[in-house]
């Protein structure tokens, strides 16, 4: 992928375009069996831009407007910047759009940040206004008569600042949404720019690690690939769990249009930004790289190939290092890498089955951020999320990350930790869902605040206490140094015998028609439900009443589904440290089984496999082993 910081030099003055030495590079990669990826500049722009159109600058929340300098420092709404996008990128499609070594556009690179100016305010407005309709409508979705902020227009109506408004969720919660919206205005005119001079040439956009400024689900209607660049801190901590970690951000992509994503950016070695910028021991650019394949990745690509001789990417791992020559390790790494990947060229294409998913909402994220209270330091929802997708990563199987968009019919089993906001009708969704046989396991703090961030009322969780059989009474949030447990009652229907320690969050609840599973073992609740079970239709739903430890969503979730005979493709017991993955193509089944421990372990593969990658029994440090099943 090549030419997405490129614009000084493709325009060096406004209307000067130099193209050729661009097609000089690509014709000596299409000479050279090599394809490229073509990426629109629009991610930094030229001083010259700048300085001529200053309003193109960004204007921070403080309403100061941004020197020249960085990347993203630009306004998606200003009507002169994306004029001049439109005709570079017009240009470059002119040129490029149908040379055989192109095959995919890149549009600009890491879309991020937002803008205060005068262009965006009102582009908030008119949002604001098509939203609501009318004013009155608006004041009572943001409860504005607490404090007296009262609006009388939409042109009273500003972005949140540290200056003026910045408590009201309401304003908070829609300027978050409007960001999103009018990012994906901004790559929608990228796209027009583009499309007419080759339609079927698809389109995609690189994402980012667990980034909170944008809703990433609102993408899978306008590009046509997703991609993401991953750079995980390998040898910080246990391998399996950064690998856990990465895991569900890979999940999380593929699951956005639920089709093969491309792992657009890694690193070989060392980054030049991370805290400590690590370098990868030996073998585990290999592993990281082909757990994207196995978690559903139809491409490998690095940043960057030759390491930049200056500037702040200088010390950037890469193909090729200052040295210039081949015989290097990480040369050598990336060799073996590559013919790892000739071998699995046949995996490209295939999707992934997944029977369970976690609910993570980023929606419900900003608003479980601004809920002000029941604690303001440390929520922990995406932790709460990383406990549902390890307990049921630990048990092999493959899991879908979705939203309260996505359609949860087609799953055998539903973890929904935390859903604080509940929006699009997703109350009604899981209600049809355990009715109709699903299994559902919500947690605490769920079923709170409408989508405005209005407390429902009439008793928590909203439109589902029937469902979970309970009402949600109280929720005590605990200082960090506390903790409680919980407790298992006697002859449980799981099996549970061990005690499990919580803490930050214990919810209070008074049971109607569900079974206490487990109690809670301290403070003056101790003895009430901290872990329920109930019958509903055809399903069933348990409510988790607190921050439990991951022991307790690892064994509880392997009772729930062994109970429910759900279990992997591969139905073996994963010895500690190893992840296993399965793709799925024209009725191959192709399972990846990764050891993430710095010794070997033993795998015991059942007959009826083929080996395409690796070899069956002992499985090395840091090995991959693929298996195929026809």
């Amino acid at each position: 992928t090549m030419g997405m910081f490129a614009w000084s030099t493709l325009e060096p003055d406004e209307g000067r375009f130099e193209l050729d030495w661009l097609e000089d590079r690509i014709n000596t990669l299409h000479d050279n069996g090599i394809h490229v990826i073509l990426a629109t500049p629009s991610g930094a722009r030229p001083k010259w831009l700048s300085d001529r159109y200053p309003e193109v600058l960004r204007v921070d929340e403080t309403r100061h407007r941004q020197l020249f300098g960085g990347r993203h420092n630009h306004c998606f709404s200003s009507p002169v910047y994306r004029e001049k996008v439109r005709i570079i990128n017009e240009r470059l499609a002119q040129r490029f759009a149908k040379h055989p070594a192109v095959i995919l556009w890149h549009l600009s690179n890491e879309y991020c940040g937002e803008c205060h100016c005068e262009h965006c305010q009102q582009a908030f407005r008119d949002w604001l206004q098509r939203r609501y309709g009318s004013i009155d409508a608006l004041n009572d979705a943001w409860c504005t008569t607490f404090w007296s902020h009262t609006y009388h227009s939409f042109a009273q109506v500003e972005s949140p600042s540290s200056r003026g408004e910045h408590q009201m969720e309401g304003l908070l919660l829609d300027w978050k949404r409007f960001v999103t919206d009018q990012t994906i205005d901004f790559i929608k005119a990228e796209i027009a720019a583009v499309r007419p001079y080759h339609p079927s040439l698809p389109v995609t956009t690189n994402l980012m690690y667990s980034f909170d400024a944008l809703n990433y689900f609102k993408l899978k209607d306008v590009v046509d690939i997703i991609s993401w660049d991953t750079y995980p801190q390998w040898h910080k901590q246990a391998e399996i769990v950064t690998a856990l970690d990465n895991g569900l951000q890979h999940d999380l992509m593929r699951s956005i249009k639920g089709t093969p994503f491309l792992m657009m950016e890694s690193v070989t070695s060392a980054t030049n930004w991370q805290g400590v910028s690590k370098l990868k021991k030996p073998n585990m650019n290999r592993l990281s790289t082909l757990q994207a394949i196995a978690h559903g990745s139809d491409a490998a690509l690095f940043f960057q190939w030759r390491q930049s001789r200056g500037s702040v990417e200088k010390f950037h791992g890469a193909f090729v290092d200052h040295y210039g020559e081949q015989d290097t390790r990480v040369f050598d790494e990336a060799t073996l890498l590559g013919a790892a990947l000739q071998t699995l060229r046949e995996v490209i294409g295939a999707t992934v089955h997944a029977p369970v998913a976690v609910v993570y909402d980023w929606e419900n994220d900003w608003a479980i951020g601004g809920s002000h209270g029941p604690r303001n330091n440390g929520m922990k929802y995406k932790d709460a999320v990383k406990k549902s997708y390890t307990a049921l990563r630990k048990l092999g199987l493959d899991v879908d990350i979705i939203d309260m968009e996505c359609d949860i019919s087609k799953y055998r089993f539903v973890a929904a930790p935390m859903l604080y906001m509940l929006r699009n009708d997703f109350d009604t969704a899981l209600r049809s869902y355990v009715s109709q046989g699903g299994l559902l396991a919500l947690g605490y703090f769920s079923g709170i605040v409408d989508e405005s961030d209005r407390c429902f009322q009439g008793g928590m969780p909203h439109n589902l206490m029937d469902v979970t059989g309970l009402r949600m009474t109280e929720i005590d949030g605990l200082f960090d140094h506390e903790h409680n447990k919980l407790c298992p009652v006697n002859g449980n229907s799981l099996r549970m015998h061990k005690h499990y320690r919580c803490d930050t969050l214990c919810a209070l609840v008074k049971t109607s028609t569900a079974t206490t599973l487990m109690t809670y073992g301290k403070d003056f609740y101790a003895g009430t439900p901290a872990f329920t079970q109930n019958n509903y239709g055809n399903g069933s739903a348990y409510y988790i009443c607190a921050d439990a430890e991951q022991d307790f969503y690892d064994d509880a979730y392997a009772a729930i589904l062994g109970q429910a005979d759900i279990h992997a493709d591969l139905n073996i017991k994963l010895p500690e440290g190893v992840e296993m993955n399965t793709r799925h193509k024209e009725g191959v089944r192709y399972v990846f089984l990764q050891n993430f421990n710095t010794t070997p372990v033993q795998i015991d593969v059942p007959d009826g496999y083929e080996t395409l990658l690796g070899s069956g029994g002992e499985l090395g440090s840091f090995g991959t082993l693929v298996l195929k099943q026809s």
